[in-house]
């Protein structure tokens, strides 16, 4: 995992807000929650109620999940002390950490998980934990953005750990979360209500 001590107000400056070396700018991070909460209420079959933003920096996600769904509860995690303490309380951030979800205060499950960009970093002990901690905490959908050898990865990448697809498939099928379209996954149980074509096994 990447050391605490850098994600500083300087980190975020320079991967959230300089347009220059931000990867996502606002308009790719509504696109994606709009995409995420389509997926989730198709699974759901209703509204999407809540959402957790594991990793979730300053809270990036949180505004355009609210556009979509004005009365979602949204919680984030995160283990910048400078976040927590500064968008804490007004974006409804906790402090923690996503090797140790499992040992958060978390009012679970939640219709909607989101870790964009964290997964990544954990080493094999810690992803499977984690993995087996997002599926308890997954009522709807999971959205796990997840690179892998196979890709061209931009931003930063310290202490990113590479893996094949077929790796990252095999320790999420572990932690009994598969597929159902683009970064979104499902638990097994959530699935078997789903059509065959519907789910990757």
């Amino acid at each position: 995992m990447k050391p605490r001590t850098r994600f500083t107000r300087a980190y975020f400056d320079r991967w959230y807000r300089d347009p220059c070396r931000r990867v996502l700018g606002p308009a790719e991070i509504a696109r994606r929650a709009a995409l995420v909460v389509s997926v989730a209420e198709y699974v759901l079959e209703r509204r999407v109620r809540s959402a957790l933003d594991i990793g979730c920096g300053e809270g990036n996600w949180r505004a355009p999940l609210l556009r979509v769904r004005p009365r979602l509860r949204y919680v984030g995690v995160d283990s910048s002390e400078y976040v927590v303490r500064r968008f804490g309380r007004g974006r409804n951030i906790m402090h923690g950490d996503v090797e140790a979800l499992d040992a958060l205060p978390l009012r679970g499950p939640f219709d909607l998980v989101v870790a964009s960009g964290v997964l990544n970093f954990l080493s094999e002990v810690a992803l499977r934990r984690a993995a087996r901690t997002i599926a308890s905490l997954t009522s709807g959908v999971a959205f796990l953005e997840l690179f892998t050898t196979s890709d061209d990865v931009v931003g930063d990448t310290r202490g990113w750990r590479p893996r094949t697809a077929a790796r990252y498939r095999r320790l999420l099928r572990g932690a009994g979360l598969v597929q159902c379209g683009p970064h979104c996954y499902v638990t097994r149980f959530t699935a078997r209500a789903l059509a065959a074509l519907e789910w990757s096994g």
